[in-house]
């Protein structure tokens, strides 16, 4: 073995002793207002009378619930949840975050599908009543 090979094993060695001894697993710990923020967003966005919206530029996501007076912004690892007495900003983990915003993202693709399919089949059915307009001119 080479000296320069030696000498980058010990580096290693070196580097990776202090970077156990910094490493503190009670830091990555999710808290327990992130798990209830976390919750609180699951069930606004299954709630069928929420409201979706995206700011593309921005990348904020939007949730609105008139009825249970709830309105939600997500953006950059934060949660904004505001009802008409308090606000609170979260900000979340990385993995809840992403967990967040697929969940999101999918059932706005399952909504945006949804209407598509309901103005589909009134394209459909208009179409089909002008055709029969026509064959019985």
């Amino acid at each position: 073995m080479s000296l320069s090979r030696i000498l980058q094993r010990i580096k290693l060695k070196f580097y990776l002793s202090i970077k156990k001894r910094n490493f503190h697993p009670h830091d990555d710990e999710v808290k327990s207002y992130e798990k209830t923020c976390f919750k609180i967003c699951l069930k606004l966005v299954s709630h069928h009378d929420t409201e979706f919206m995206i700011a593309p530029m921005s990348g904020k996501r939007y949730l609105k619930n008139d009825s249970l007076g709830i309105f939600i912004i997500c953006y950059d690892n934060r949660v904004e949840i505001t009802n008409h007495t308090y606000s609170y900003n979260v900000r979340l983990t990385g993995r809840d975050w992403e967990r967040l915003m697929y969940i999101f993202d999918t059932e706005t693709e399952k909504r945006r599908l949804n209407t598509e399919n309901q103005i589909s089949s009134q394209i459909n059915n208009t179409l089909h009543d002008v055709l029969e307009r026509i064959s019985n001119l």
